[in-house]
C-alpha cells in the first residue's frame, strides 16, 4: 500500500517540492494528477479551467521533426489537439473539462508570437541558433528532453509536474530554469534530487512518509528543520503516552485481584482501552555514511597539460591550453554549454587524443574517470554482486560487498540483478561504489549526482568530503560544488579564462556579477 488517507492540496502559483524515498510513490502521484492512474479510494479534483503539462525523466520518441518544431509542439502536437478537439466535439463533450485542456493548449501552440517565444526558451536551455533546424533525433536524449521542455514552457501551462527536471541540463541551463520558475505565473509541482535549486525555487513542501503527505511550509532547508522538529514532538507524545499507559497498567496488575481495588483496577483498563494510542514515528531518513578507503599518496603535481590543441574535425575546442592540477585540489569546471568542460575531463583522463601538446600524469598516478556515459562500463551478464566483488586491486568477502551495497540501497535479493537491467540512477550508484571501493588518486567525475535521489547525493557528498585523493569535477548541483570544490576553473571560449583557488561563493564574489549566470557568461 503506497497511501492510507493521503491529502495534497496545490493551489494557483504556488511552487511545491514532492520529496520521498525511491519507491515512496511520487510517480503514482503524478500519474493520478494526470488522470493516468484511479486511486482505489478518494479522489482527484483539478479545476475545470485547469490545463496541465507534464515533463517526464525520459524523453518520448522522435520522428523527423527539428528542435523547432518540438518546441513549438507543431509537428506533433498541435495535429494531436485538433483531432482531439474534432472527437470531442463530435460527441457533444464541448462542456468538459477534457475539451477545455485541449483548447487551452490548442490556442497557446496557435499563437503568432510562438517561434519567437521558443526561441527566447531554447536560448535559456543552452541551444544555439544553429541548432533550431536540426533533426531532434541527431542528439542525445537530454537535449531532447530540453526540447519537450521549452515546449512546456512555450504553452505556460496553470500546472506543471517536473519529474527530475534538472537531471540533463548544465549549470548554466539550471540557472535560467531556476530563474524562470521562480516568476512562473503557474502552480509548479516538481521531484528533484537537487537541494539548492528546490531551495531556490520551491515555497512549500510534501513528504510522503508513512503512506501519508506531510505538508511543510518553506523551502527544503526548512522542511527538514520542521521534519525533525515533529520528529521530536511526535516521539515526546509517543514516550509520554508509553508512560501513562505502563503506570495504569502496573496499576491494573497490582490490585484487579484485590477486591477493594478491582474496579478502580478495571477502570483504568477501559481508560487504557479508550486512548487514542501514538504510533511510534519513524525516525527522519538520514544520508548513510561511507568510508571512502585513502588512495595510495599521488606526485605533488598530480596531472599537467601543456600546450593542448583540441579540434573534433574542424571544430577547435581548446588552443595552447596549459593546466596544473596539484594534489589535493578539488576543483570545478564551469563554464557556457559546449565550452569543452567535459572534453578538458577527457584529455585529463587520457580517453580521447589531441592532436598537439603533452600530457604528464603525477609520480604513482591511478586514474579513475567517471564518465556522463557510465552504463557502458558494466558488464551486462555480470550481476550487482559479482561487480563489486570483481573490482581489481581489492579482496571484499560477500559479506563487505553486501554490506557496501546495502549502504547505497541496493537491498536484499536486489544484488543479484544484472546490470542490464538497472535503471539510469542504479547503474550510477554502482559504478560509484565501484570507484569508491577501490578508489584512485585522481578522480575525475562528469555529473556524478545526475540520475541519484537526494540521499544518495548527500552520501556521495559526505563520502568525497572526507576522500584525500584529488579531484577534478563537473557538476550542475550547486549544493554539491559548495560542499566539496576548493578551486573553480571557468572554461570558456576555446580555454580557461581564469582559475579561483577558493570554494564557489568566492568565485561569484570575485567575478563581482550580479547573478550566478553573469558570473558564468562573464570573460
Amino acid at each position: 500500500m503506497l497511501f492510507e488517507g493521503a491529502d495534497m492540496q496545490i493551489n494557483y502559483s504556488e511552487r511545491v517540492a514532492l520529496v520521498g524515498p525511491n519507491g515512496a510513490g511520487k510517480s503514482t502521484l503524478f500519474g493520478i494528477i494526470l488522470r493516468k492512474d484511479e486511486p482505489d479510494s478518494g479522489t482527484m479534483e483539478r479545476d475545470v479551467w485547469t490545463t496541465v503539462g507534464f515533463l517526464p525523466q525520459e524523453a518520448e520518441a522522435i520522428g523527423d521533426e527539428t528542435v523547432m518544431d518540438v518546441a513549438t509542439g507543431r509537428v506533433s502536437e498541435l495535429p494531436a489537439l485538433e483531432k482531439k478537439l474534432h472527437e470531442l466535439e463530435a460527441k457533444g463533450a464541448v462542456d468538459s473539462a477534457e475539451y477545455m485542456e485541449a483548447h487551452a493548449k490548442h490556442e497557446a501552440l496557435s499563437n503568432p508570437q510562438i517561434e519567437a517565444k521558443a526561441k527566447k526558451i531554447l536560448h535559456g536551455l543552452g541551444y544555439r541558433g544553429l541548432d533550431f533546424d536540426r533533426p531532434a533525433r541527431e542528439l542525445s536524449g537530454g537535449w531532447i528532453m530540453r526540447a519537450h521542455l521549452a515546449r512546456l514552457l512555450v504553452m505556460e501551462p496553470d500546472l506543471l509536474l517536473l519529474d527530475e527536471p534538472t537531471n540533463h541540463l548544465d549549470l548554466l541551463s539550471l540557472l535560467w530554469l531556476q530563474q524562470y520558475l521562480k516568476t512562473y505565473a503557474g502552480a509548479v509541482l516538481l521531484i528533484s534530487h537537487d537541494r539548492q535549486f528546490m531551495d531556490e525555487v520551491v515555497e512549500k513542501v510534501y513528504d510522503i512518509a508513512e503512506k501519508r503527505l506531510h505538508e511543510y511550509t518553506g523551502n527544503y532547508t526548512a522542511y527538514l528543520q520542521q521534519r525533525e522538529e515533529r520528529f521530536d514532538q511526535q516521539n515526546a507524545q509517543f514516550k509520554n503516552q508509553q508512560k501513562e499507559i505502563a503506570a495504569l497498567q502496573e496499576f491494573v496488575d497490582r490490585f484487579r485481584q484485590v477486591a477493594s481495588k478491582a474496579s478502580q483496577a478495571m477502570s483504568k483498563l477501559k481508560q487504557i482501552e479508550r486512548m487514542e494510542k501514538i504510533e511510534k514515528p519513524l525516525p527522519p531518513r538520514k544520508a548513510f555514511r561511507f568510508q571512502i578507503p585513502q588512495p595510495p599518496r599521488i606526485g605533488q603535481r598530480a596531472i599537467s597539460l601543456e600546450k593542448i590543441y583540441m579540434a573534433y574535425g574542424e571544430h577547435v575546442v581548446y588552443r595552447n591550453l596549459e593546466l596544473t592540477v596539484e594534489r589535493g585540489e578539488r576543483t570545478v569546471l564551469v563554464g557556457p554549454n559546449g565550452a569543452g568542460k567535459s572534453t578538458l575531463l577527457k584529455i585529463l583522463a587520457g580517453v580521447v587524443e589531441f592532436q598537439k601538446g603533452t600530457r604528464s600524469e603525477g609520480l604513482n598516478a591511478k586514474i579513475g574517470y567517471f564518465s556522463q556515459h557510465r552504463a557502458a562500463t558494466l558488464d551486462p551478464n555480470k550481476s550487482i554482486l559479482q561487480e563489486v566483488m570483481d573490482v581489481g586491486g581489492v579482496s571484499l568477502s560477500e559479506n563487505e560487498a553486501r554490506g557496501i551495497l546495502g549502504s547505497f540501497l541496493f537491498k536484499k535479493d536486489d544484488i543479484f540483478k544484472k546490470t542490464s537491467v538497472l535503471s539510469g540512477g542504479e547503474k550510477t550508484r554502482l559504478n560509484l561504489i565501484k570507484f569508491l571501493v577501490d578508489p584512485p588518486n585522481l578522480l575525475l567525475m562528469d555529473e556524478p549526482t545526475t540520475h541519484l535521489d537526494i540521499l544518495t547525493v548527500e552520501s556521495l557528498t559526505l563520502a568525497l568530503a572526507g576522500y584525500e585523493g584529488t579531484l577534478v569535477f563537473i557538476s550542475h548541483d550547486v549544493h554539491f560544488i559548495r560542499k566539496l570544490a576548493t578551486k573553480v576553473l571557468h572554461v570558456k571560449g576555446g580555454g580557461i579564462v581564469n582559475a579561483y583557488p577558493g570554494g564557489y561563493d568566492y568565485f561569484l564574489e570575485k567575478t563581482a556579477a550580479g547573478d550566478e549566470r553573469a558570473a558564468l557568461t562573464s570573460e
